[in-house]
């Protein structure tokens, strides 16, 4: 029965997509008015960027857990099972939980023409009160000054790398991205950053200026130093060598470095969260679908913007793999073009398919592209004969990368391994 009402509640959750993407805090600012402005009641981290943003705020939430201090996640999307967005502890809730929040939420909802994005906000503010949760990682929807999250007055403010994405709502140059994800600074709450494009550095400056509040630079407050495999980070006030972590790629070392910073800082300002705590969240973080290796040579890899791609072929050339089997689909909104360019010259062969969404980008431009940089390619009706196609055709020893889209490497994922109800973060 409860997995009938679960069905039926993320059927009416999933409905609230038809009301699209409301940029803006109006609609938020009532909904949670109307259950007791839950937010009021909690001690925010809030985490704006374009990429990164998800990794940093789980490193986050396994330092919290190894120092023993229970702290709520928010982060979107999910890979597998709604439940994923909002952690206890670094815990999925559970079904009933969920079912319990929409159903308290849903009635006011109807009345706010709530979107989705407003209304699982929301659940997740309303879930972390209800379970006497002081301490909150929220991430970022969409940009920051009018994303649904910014109702929230933070403890601290963090800002993981900004690239264009979004760019029909947030700019078409980066400064106007970056000046988008710079709204959540607040008054009298420090940011600290991580790696900036130079053409970002300075809006961050400027408004961090404006609102006089303290600013911590990557590159001048805190360092950090890669060796491939292991990596140190520092700061003025603190220093941890040889961290070993079990994400892939030297831009998941820099998130990682991040979430030391952010919590060091907390440590030294009355947190209780040790050195030893902060290394052991970072070496025991994980963050499925993201540089994820399968058994049988499969990697799979979330980037579905340009910056993204850009890092993955980063990886790609670190680790020295080549002659991929590359199954590939897109969103629409993604530059794919670009996307596409940043993976071709590790490529043999291209297997095009659409991601489970409405607004795929359509298979046959990839396959295009493909053909004019005289790379193989063929087009593939859904992610799973994308996937029969490239096992297929592969030998042994040569290895099929899945990438341009969460949503197509959930599907892949989904069909690959037995469980996925259960997405583990911590090892």
């Amino acid at each position: 029965m409860m997995a009938a009402n679960y069905r039926d509640s993320l059927e009416y959750l999933y409905s609230l997509q038809f009301f699209g993407i409301k940029l803006g805090l109006e609609g938020i600012r009532e909904l949670l008015s109307r259950v007791g402005n839950p937010q009021n009641n909690l001690r925010i981290i809030h985490i704006a960027g374009t990429n990164g943003k998800g990794s940093t705020a789980a490193a986050l939430a396994n330092i919290f857990r190894a120092a023993g201090i229970p702290a709520g996640l928010y982060t979107s999307p999910h890979l597998h099972n709604f439940t994923e967005r909002i952690r206890i502890d670094s815990q999925q809730i559970t079904e009933a939980e969920v079912v319990d929040l929409i159903e308290m939420l849903r009635p006011h909802a109807e009345e706010l023409r709530t979107t989705f994005f407003e209304f699982t906000t929301a659940m997740a503010l309303l879930c972390f009160q209800r379970h006497g949760i002081e301490w909150v990682i929220l991430e970022t929807g969409l940009g920051g000054r009018l994303d649904a999250t910014n109702v929230v007055i933070p403890e601290l403010c963090l800002i993981t790398p900004i690239a264009l994405d979004h760019t029909a709502y947030l700019g078409t140059e980066l400064a106007e991205v970056a000046a988008e994800k710079a709204g959540i600074f607040k008054s009298g709450v420090t940011v600290i950053s991580g790696y900036q494009d130079v053409d970002v550095r300075p809006i961050l400056q400027q408004r961090a200026s404006q609102l006089n509040i303290l600013l911590l630079l990557f590159g001048r407050d805190y360092h950090w130093h890669s060796e491939i495999d292991f990596f140190t980070v520092v700061g003025t006030d603190f220093s941890l060598d040889e961290i070993k972590p079990k994400l892939l790629g030297v831009h998941q070392q820099q998130n990682l470095a991040l979430a030391a910073a952010a919590a060091n800082y907390l440590s030294q300002n009355g947190l209780e969260i040790s050195l030893v705590e902060i290394r052991e969240g970072l070496e025991k973080v994980c963050w499925p679908g993201r540089l994820e290796w399968l058994p049988e040579r499969i990697l799979l890899d979330g980037a579905h913007n340009p910056a993204g791609a850009k890092k993955l072929a980063a990886y790609l050339q670190q680790q020295q793999l080549g002659h991929l089997h590359l199954i590939i689909g897109c969103k629409a909104d993604k530059q794919t073009n670009k996307l596409l360019s940043e993976l071709l010259p590790f490529v043999d062969y291209i297997y095009a398919t659409s991601p489970p969404v409405d607004d795929a980008a359509p298979a046959d431009e990839l396959v295009q592209q493909a053909h004019k940089a005289g790379v193989w390619a063929d087009e593939y009706s859904d992610p799973v004969m994308a996937l029969r196609a490239a096992l297929e055709k592969r030998s042994a020893k040569e290895t099929v990368l899945v990438a341009g889209s969460l949503f197509l490497v959930a599907a892949v994922r989904e069909f690959l391994l037995q469980d996925v109800k259960s997405l583990a973060i911590t090892s």
